[in-house]
């Protein structure tokens, strides 16, 4: 069993820290298509996802890999739950961005790696210090703090809390490479998300691609921006224990919840400053202890 106790794998922690920083800054790019419904856009995501990584597939030589994972009943049983997972999250998460739910939307994310560190201990086998358990207790209790002020909202965080932690559990678990997994998830979407874009177009409003070429560039820019930090998130799933993962997740929530500060403009009350103050406390405790784990010699 992988545990938290040994040094954690260098390119998974580049690979997390680079998913977790283009989703923490993706409200950004947001805004550029906020005229866009979230369901039609998620559509479009998938839509421009696919020939990108095919594109990467055929590059990497990966056909036989994608090949043998159709092949696999239980892996593509997997995949098309995750591609489900996957695709509720987006949904919900770009609706709240749209709708201005930001705090919301960073709020499911804080709440995430304490799903993850959960399902790491109760499915994985993986084990904590009690410095890493302090941390948790110090993050469930900032945590708590916003649940206590949100409960209008709360659907939104734990919707986007349960479904992305149970996505990188399977995710974890099904034995194939992190591009040709997205490529399949892509391909299983590809069909509704044609039918909901096909909806939309008969819409007396339209399709919202096509019309502007500002705003078909920056949807087209969507698949890139769904491909690359999903294949990143998938390399640092496999390779870091998913308790590590789950702190190192504290980043993206970090930057959105600043962003919703800056950028929205969204009041920010006492309860989540202190919030902030409990979360960042025990990232930084959970860093630490992971650092000086690191510097030991590994034992005989």
């Amino acid at each position: 069993m992988t545990s938290t106790h040994a040094p954690a794998d260098r390119t998974g922690l580049g690979a997390a820290v680079g998913a977790y920083l283009i989703w923490g800054f993706l409200p950004l790019y947001l805004i550029l298509v906020k005229s866009v419904p979230a369901l039609e856009f998620v559509g479009w995501r998938i839509v421009w996802t696919l020939p990108l990584c095919l594109i990467i597939v055929l590059f990497r030589r990966q056909i036989p890999d994608v090949l043998a994972a159709l092949r696999n009943p239980r892996v593509m049983g997997l995949l098309a739950l995750s591609s489900c997972l996957i695709a509720v999250n987006w949904v919900v998460y770009i609706w709240a961005i749209q709708t201005g739910e930001v705090y919301a939307a960073s709020l499911g994310y804080y709440i995430n790696p304490l799903v993850n560190v959960l399902l790491g201990t109760l499915l994985l086998g993986e084990r904590l210090s009690r410095t890493q358990w302090a941390a948790v207790a110090l993050a469930a209790l900032g945590v708590s703090m916003l649940l206590a002020g949100a409960l209008t909202t709360l659907w939104i965080s734990l919707t986007l809390a349960l479904s992305f932690g149970t996505y990188g559990l399977i995710r974890k678990q099904v034995p194939v490479g992190s591009l040709p997994g997205l490529t399949i998830e892509s391909t299983i979407l590809l069909l509704p998300s044609a039918g909901v874009i096909a909806w939309y177009a008969a819409q007396p409003a339209g399709s919202s691609f096509g019309h502007d070429l500002g705003l078909s560039l920056s949807i087209v820019l969507g698949g890139a921006l769904t491909a690359f930090p999903l294949l990143l998130f998938a390399i640092a799933a496999r390779k870091l224990p998913y308790s590590t993962l789950g702190f190192i997740q504290f980043l993206a929530p970090s930057i959105v919840f600043v962003l919703g500060l800056t950028v929205f403009e969204k009041p920010l009350h006492p309860a989540e400053i202190a919030c902030f103050a409990c979360i960042w406390g025990a990232a930084a405790i959970f860093v630490w202890d992971l650092a000086s784990r690191s510097r030991k010699p590994a034992a005989s």
